[in-house]
């Protein structure tokens, strides 16, 4: 089986869409499966503002058609709303394919942070997207719920998982001391994320952050002086710093999952948050982390939790479920028939000679 695999975020940047794509194509190619990822690494891109460590693939439809056609597709799904996603959207039904999508990101909240009368228009422009999917998937119950009622049709569970070999608690004695207990902020500092919530908190012992992104500079120029930086942090280097953690502290309201609690959870660290949409759907309040509107109590209270319940946790989560649940989700791009059909005039179009 060969997927195409549309996105507008991948390596090297460091994001959940980019994990969950990763292990995606890893999960499925183990199966046999030829994963063709389309990413903004193959055109001509530009920063996007705000967020320089993302590039957009400027004016892709030439490229990306050319790629499409070269062999039609068993499968088709676009993981992202950007211009790539947008431009394979329209080629698939310009060429009558079939498509699946997923829901990864509330862009219209990020904008409503930013510039309040962009709320509306985004959320329509999201609706209008995925609605011309064969279905949009959505990684828990309440985002798949949320999604329905913003109007859009036919939105399927694909949850997430975690890699719960790496993420295990270590013995963390040659790292730096750190007054205990340690409060860790643990993903990109962005003002989506809400990381000043974080650093606002009255609490005992460290705040360690560990993560970079577009807030660093302001953040640490404020709150350097109470909190520990580290910055991006991968592999078993990231679970050496997480090995230190006595609670993650997740203040985001926007996530739509959080990978970061489950790759927490597994190294036996309970997670305060907020009771929304993600962290409501993974962490039992009170076992393995704490869900409330007072982050600071939460923070405290989940220093009496048992590590052990959080790993048991995280242990219910796997890439290769994650893996099943998306093959089970995907449309044929065509029938046989019509692949033959299409396949001649794609090819054609694009000026290649049978």
């Amino acid at each position: 089986m060969r997927l195409h695999l549309v996105t507008d975020t991948w390596h090297p940047q460091v994001n959940g869409v980019v994990t969950a794509l990763a292990n995606l194509k890893e999960h499925l190619e183990r199966d046999g499966w030829e994963v063709v990822v389309i990413h903004p690494g193959l055109f001509c891109s530009v920063p996007l503002p705000l967020y320089p460590e993302l590039r957009l693939a400027v004016l892709p439809w030439r490229s990306l058609r050319s790629m499409l056609t070269q062999a039609t597709p068993d499968h088709v799904h676009i993981a992202t709303e950007g211009p790539l996603g947008w431009s394979a959207r329209a080629l698939c039904r310009r060429y009558g394919w079939r498509f699946t999508s997923s829901y990864h990101t509330h862009f219209h909240l990020y904008a409503h942070g930013r510039v309040r009368a962009l709320l509306r228009p985004v959320r329509m422009l999201l609706r209008a997207f995925h609605n011309a999917a064969t279905c949009t998937m959505a990684a828990t119950p309440s985002l798949q719920q949320e999604l329905k009622a913003a109007g859009l049709s036919n939105v399927a569970l694909w949850p997430l998982g975690v890699d719960t070999n790496l993420f295990v608690h270590r013995s963390a004695g040659h790292m730096r001391a750190l007054p205990k207990p340690v409060f860790a902020y643990f993903g990109r500092l962005a003002l989506e994320k809400s990381p000043d919530e974080f650093l606002k908190l009255d609490l005992p012992g460290t705040k360690l952050v560990i993560g970079d992104g577009p807030e660093r500079a302001q953040l640490q120029s404020h709150f350097g002086s109470h909190a520990v930086f580290v910055g991006y942090r991968h592999g078993r280097e990231l679970v050496d710093w997480l090995s230190k953690c006595d609670v993650m502290v997740f203040p985001s309201r926007t996530d739509t999952f959080g990978l970061v609690i489950l790759e927490a959870l597994a190294c036996g660290i309970p997670v305060a948050a907020h009771d929304v949409t993600g962290p409501r759907d993974i962490i039992e309040s009170g076992v393995d982390g704490m869900l409330s509107e007072d982050l600071r109590q939460a923070a405290l209270a989940c220093l009496s939790l048992d590590g052990s319940r959080c790993r048991e946790k995280a242990l219910q989560y796997s890439w290769e479920a994650s893996a099943t649940a998306f093959k089970r989700n995907l449309a044929p791009a065509c029938s046989a028939q019509e692949q033959a059909c299409d396949s001649s005039a794609a090819r054609l179009e694009a000026g290649i000679t049978p």
